[in-house]
């Protein structure tokens, strides 16, 4: 995937908040540009393609997939049973990148894809490096054995405070987590109306 190496915060100023992206924050609540705050007073301008485009920009932005990938998880929504913006975010949600995030082994998503990356995670006793593996109810997820692996989990959970959701149960004494149940749309922290975005794809 190609992966976004741009500024953070210019992204965070034009999509809004974006918990798994970043840990920076900024006090500038106005659109990023050379006209500064004036033009956030102004009337916004967005069409509703661009109301759908910035809504699905969120989403991919947030849990660190290409537009690619994205399709392919609106696809199989459209598949399953259920409203399809919901299933969208259940799939994206039980990613394993964003699972080791939202259990705070890391402080951003990025990190988490970092630690998958380096096999230093494993479920139900294999090592898996694959980000986007789905993980499933009962899985079983642990940190690596070395040291210097569970002394960064170790700190990175000390200074978490994000609050871990229902659906995962954390055990930090023995740095493991656990998937309990399907999750829920109250159980998503990203603030996004998953409709927009399923509008966006309707003709593809």
């Amino acid at each position: 995937m190609s992966r976004y190496r741009g500024p953070r915060m210019r992204l965070i100023r034009k999509l809004g908040d974006l918990p798994a992206f970043t840990t920076k924050t900024t006090n500038r609540n106005y659109p990023p540009g050379q006209h500064g705050p004036n033009k956030a007073s102004k009337k916004s301008s967005l069409s509703e393609y661009g109301i759908r485009l910035q809504e699905k920009q969120k989403l991919r932005y947030n849990y660190g997939v290409s537009e690619k990938q994205l399709f392919s998880y609106v696809k199989e929504a459209r598949r399953l049973p259920g409203a399809t913006g919901t299933i969208i975010l259940q799939l994206l949600e039980m990613r394993l990148d964003n699972v080791i995030f939202r259990l705070g082994f890391a402080p951003t998503l990025p990190a988490a894809r970092q630690l998958v990356n380096h096999g230093s995670i494993y479920i139900n006793g294999r090592r898996v490096d694959i980000p986007s593996f789905q993980c499933k109810i009962n899985d079983v997820i642990n940190v690596s054995k070395k040291s210097n692996i569970r002394q960064l989990v170790t700190e990175n959970l000390a200074k978490s405070q994000q609050v871990l959701p229902t659906f995962l149960e954390l055990d930090e004494s023995k740095l493991a987590g656990k998937i309990l149940r399907v999750v829920e749309r109250d159980d998503i922290n990203l603030l996004i109306n998953e409709l927009l975005i399923v509008e966006f794809y309707s003709r593809k």
